[in-house]
């Protein structure tokens, strides 16, 4: 007996009607009050205009008999001037509508807005930032895929209870003439409207399905006027094809509320000949009876447009289509609000002052929800508090990643997290990402002011001008933070009125400046995230210098490509197939010879201009006896050239040319082979004698493939130049 009145109430309390009238009482109680008001102007003020106005009709006859001086002219001037009187204030509806709904649409866009960015900063993750149910959800409640959204519901929905009232009014006024008339519209408009609605409410949901396809849509259309997509839109001509796509994707994600609406009009048609056959008979009974004489003259004239009046009891129309799609975004908007609020991971301990003894990973593992494998599987790795710790490894390893977990960014799908030996979960999160401080690689370029952009940390606060200053400084920012047009106060995003564009390196000093200032005001561990992608070389070369300083007394994670970045942390990881392969210092690696002195290597090949850096076995040496020692290479004038990976020969310039001098014991006859400046046959040397020569200089050397590696022009005084073509830098001068 209890569970039907349960489920009645919970329909109930899960209305988007009642949702939305309790969102407006939420929102102002004194816009609840207007809206009242409204809605019983709405319904009152049109049938008394017309119950006046009937009136007045009705008088006309006598008063044209007897005259306006008569009884009967004076009850026609008054009639007349209620009835005036009514429909004035009736016809003042549509701008007292205008001003309400902008009044109510402001405030409650802006309440359902601030709800909204509540709810989804709730979270202490991003993961739900990255769900495409949440992300559809977000733009279904914001209002953002349709002309109108939930926050214009309250308005329109007021709008339809004041016809609602109003065709009631009708219904009863025509009951003063035949009862069953009254009661037969009001049944009848009573009938039709649920099945309507209902097929309404299907189209509604219909178009919430295709939120996904919309949002593609709207997505693509973003394309043509977002600044960040100009510069290639243009060049790949994609303005035909991104409004081509628009489109595609718009016409697919409405095909089936289309083809619902034209269900909807089918049926509606149908009910047209119900409505047709209730008007007939309502207008049958009224003429019979002023046919017999049997009513006024103003009965009639009050009666005919009540007819009219009824339909608004329950007929459908484009305003019904619209507040249907209006609720159907409510149900999204709770959903978010209730949800993400309830995803939040608690946390009670605080973390200021922490890490004082260091960090561990113990067994950690991380999937992503979409993945079909860990990117992060059971890794260990300590740090030790105020120590660097640089963590390198090939795209994808799963780096960037680590620093999420460890910022609580994320929530490990396996494993703990230790600081000092207390497991992240346990802390405050929002006080334990205080205490991080990072340089993302993607870091976000805020169109805010240079001194808001940097002191992001305090802003709403005040921000210590002292600790500002010294962290542009040390992040190389500052110079160019007060060459800009206003200082410290421009605004850096060209699209404001005084603001200027800075470049991809000058941002990275920004953000550089922004984390150094985080570490000033208390945080404790810094995380660099290429911290020198954009940098140009000197910047690069003063970041490199200036690593232990901007890192003393803080326990740092780098993750770095930049070798000579890498190189000065206390320890190396080497993060591969989610886990740790490798880990010590710089020199430690190297000794070992794994996958880090590989990578290494090969990035010291290419600043040196070599396909690898084989050739750094052979330390520079002196002739004995006119000849050189095995394994070494010619000090001075000389340039080492060797395969990927292989032997190396040792060239020795002379003003007429170099000379074959040396070569690893592994290094085949004719490797390399030199051709004649004059592009004769070529004239191969192998390890036993010097190579010969044509013309006097060589002008090529290259492998025994044939592949030129080297342009090596000699000049009268034993000066020479390495051009690598197949590498576009050149080398000048000998290589150590």
């Amino acid at each position: 007996m209890t569970i039907v009145p349960r489920v009645i109430a919970g329909r109930v309390h899960s209305s988007p009607r009642l949702r939305v009238v309790r969102l407006v009482t939420e929102t102002s109680r004194g816009l609840a009050a207007a809206m009242v008001l409204y809605v019983l102007a709405d319904g009152f003020l049109p049938i008394v205009a017309l119950i006046a106005l009937g009136r007045a009709v009705g008088k006309i006859p006598p008063a044209v008999t007897h005259g306006l001086a008569s009884p009967s002219g004076h009850s026609l001037l008054i009639a007349l001037t209620v009835g005036t009187l009514a429909y004035g204030l009736s016809l003042l509806r549509s701008p007292v509508e205008a001003l309400l709904a902008a009044h109510c649409s402001a405030a409650m866009s802006t309440g359902m807005q601030r709800r909204l960015a509540r709810a989804v900063c709730a979270p202490e993750g991003v993961e739900h930032l990255e769900d495409p149910a949440v992300l559809d959800r977000l733009a279904s409640a914001s209002g953002e895929l349709s002309s109108s959204g939930p926050a214009d519901a309250p308005l329109a929905l007021a709008s339809a209870l004041g016809d609602r009232l109003s065709g009631f009014l009708a219904c009863v006024t025509l009951a003063t003439f035949r009862w069953w008339v009254g009661l037969f519209f009001f049944v009848g408009w009573t009938a039709i409207r649920p099945p309507l609605r209902k097929m309404l409410a299907a189209r509604a949901t219909l178009v919430r399905q295709a939120t996904p396809d919309l949002r593609h849509s709207w997505y693509y259309l973003g394309f043509s006027y977002r600044p960040g997509y100009a510069k290639e839109l243009r060049m790949f001509g994609l303005a035909d094809w991104i409004l081509d796509r628009h489109r595609t994707a718009w016409l697919a994600g409405m095909a089936r509320p289309w083809a619902q609406l034209a269900k909807f009009q089918r049926r509606a048609l149908l009910f047209g000949l119900v409505v047709a056959a209730m008007y007939v008979a309502g207008a049958g009974a009224l003429a019979l009876a002023a046919y017999h004489h049997s009513i006024t003259l103003a009965t009639v004239a009050i009666m005919l447009p009540m007819f009219a009046s009824t339909a608004q009891v329950g007929g459908v129309t484009a305003a019904d289509v619209s507040l249907e799609q209006m609720l159907a975004s409510v149900p999204d908007l709770d959903e978010i609000i209730t949800g993400l609020r309830a995803s939040a991971v608690p946390g009670t301990r605080g973390a200021a002052g922490l890490p004082a003894a260091g960090l561990r990973f113990e067994a950690v593992s991380y999937q992503y929800p979409a993945g079909d494998r860990p990117v992060i599987d059971a890794l260990d790795l300590e740090l030790t508090a105020g120590r660097s710790l640089a963590l390198v490894g090939i795209n994808g390893a799963g780096k960037t990643t680590l620093v999420t977990l460890l910022a609580r960014l994320r929530e490990p799908t396996g494993g703990r997290i230790l600081i000092d030996g207390i497991d992240v979960r346990e802390l405050d999160a929002r006080s334990w990402q205080r205490q991080v401080a990072v340089v993302y690689q993607d870091f976000t370029r805020y169109p805010l002011t240079a001194r808001e952009n940097v002191g992001l940390r305090d802003i709403g606060a005040q921000i210590d001008e002292a600790a500002l200053e010294s962290a542009a400084a040390r992040a190389g920012a500052l110079d160019l933070i007060r060459a800009l047009p206003a200082g410290w106060d421009t605004i850096c995003a060209p699209g404001y009125l005084g603001g200027t564009d800075l470049s991809g390196g000058q941002w990275q000093r920004i953000a550089l400046a922004r984390a150094l200032y985080s570490a000033a005001a208390g945080a404790r561990v810094l995380i660099l995230d290429e911290p020198t992608a954009q940098l140009d070389i000197r910047a690069e070369a003063s970041f490199y210098t200036s690593f232990l300083d901007l890192t003393k007394g803080l326990t740092t994670m780098v993750i770095s490509h930049r070798f000579a970045t890498v190189r000065q942390a206390d320890q190396i990881a080497v993060l591969d197939g989610g886990r740790i392969t490798e880990l010590g210092s710089h020199q430690e690696l190297l000794a070992a010879g794994g996958s880090y002195a590989e990578m290494f290597t090969m990035q010291a090949a290419q600043f040196a201009g070599r396909k690898s850096d084989a050739l750094s076995r052979y330390p520079p040496g002196r002739p004995r006896q006119g000849r050189y020692p095995p394994g070494t290479a010619p000090a001075g004038r000389a340039v080492r050239h060797g395969l990927a990976g292989g032997a190396a020969a040792v060239l020795r310039l002379r003003p007429g040319g170099p000379v074959l001098i040396g070569a690893d014991p592994g290094l085949s006859a004719g490797v390399p082979r030199h051709r004649g400046r004059r592009g004769g046959p070529p004239a191969r040397a192998d390890r036993v004698r010097a190579g010969a020569h044509r013309g006097g200089v060589p002008r090529c050397v290259g492998t025994a493939a044939g592949r030129r590696l080297a342009q090596l022009p000699a000049h009268r005084h034993g000066q020479h130049q390495a051009g690598y073509e197949d590498r576009c830098p050149s080398v000048h001068g000998a290589l150590p």
